[in-house]
């Protein structure tokens, strides 16, 4: 089976905007997670404290607020890396479909929005947890 190697130099060009946009959706990712962990955390120290412990104990009002950031942070993750992999998906069809000499951009460019409607998205929710984590509580001493 001979190679299209115009069509095959198409893909590759054409794949530039999909890894740039990879490599940001896993720095996304990394963010996300550093973010939900800090927020687990804060929820178990905040658990630990006794209910006995009358000068500590209205910090726990605050857990209700932290586990909607959870799961916000949660969606906004889910959301991150189902667009990764739809980038991903797009890469590997889109080459072995060249590879084989068809045409890819109609497919790609499906794939290319749905990821982009994906990280628009988590992006929203990763605003929302934003939005939520500047209120006051968090800066009461």
């Amino acid at each position: 089976m001979p190679v299209n190697v115009e069509q095959l130099s198409t893909m590759i060009s054409h794949a530039v905007a999909p890894a740039f946009l990879l490599a940001a959706i896993a720095a996304l990712v990394s963010i996300l997670i550093n973010r939900m962990a800090g927020v687990t955390d804060r929820i178990r120290n905040l658990n630990q404290i006794a209910n006995e412990d009358t000068t500590r104990r209205w910090l726990k009002a605050d857990i209700a607020r932290l586990k909607r950031r959870e799961r916000l942070l949660n969606q906004s993750l889910q959301l991150a890396v189902t667009s990764a992999i739809g980038i991903a998906i797009l890469l590997l069809v889109g080459f072995v479909v060249a590879f084989l000499g068809y045409r890819h951009e109609p497919g790609a460019g499906m794939l290319f929005i749905l990821s982009l409607c994906l990280l628009v998205g988590s992006l929203f929710r990763f605003l929302q947890d934003i939005t939520i984590s500047l209120s006051e509580h968090d800066h009461h001493h």
